[in-house]
């Protein structure tokens, strides 16, 4: 099993999830957080962290958002390793609330 970033990280990339994650499994791309299913260990810190509530095990992902499992699984080799270096930003704190924004997420063209 493995922990999935969800839609609400779009655009606000807190970061609180990167620093107690044990494997350095997050990856970090222009506006949007993933973790690598890969090296995920299912440990839950990063879930529990998470401001948002953008982190989901695997099997509990809400119906709505199951694409964030392929997703997740997509970017996780194309995106850089997540540094734990916090932009404050009101703007992180706007897009926090905001619902349906998965138009937002930009993905580089399929491998």
């Amino acid at each position: 099993m493995t922990f999935v970033v969800t839609e609400p990280c779009i655009k606000c990339t807190y970061k609180h999830c990167i620093d107690p994650c044990p494997v350095d499994c997050f990856r970090e791309g222009p506006d949007f957080l993933v973790i690598d299913p890969e090296m995920c260990i299912d440990c839950n810190v990063c879930a529990t962290e998470c401001p948002v509530k953008a982190i989901y095990q695997d099997k509990e992902v809400p119906e709505d958002q199951l694409e964030f499992i392929e997703i997740n699984r997509r970017l996780a080799p194309v995106y850089q390793p997540a540094t734990n270096i916090k932009v404050d930003s009101a703007e992180k704190d706007e897009w926090a609330s905001v619902q349906d924004k998965r138009h937002l997420l930009q993905l580089p063209e399929p491998m």
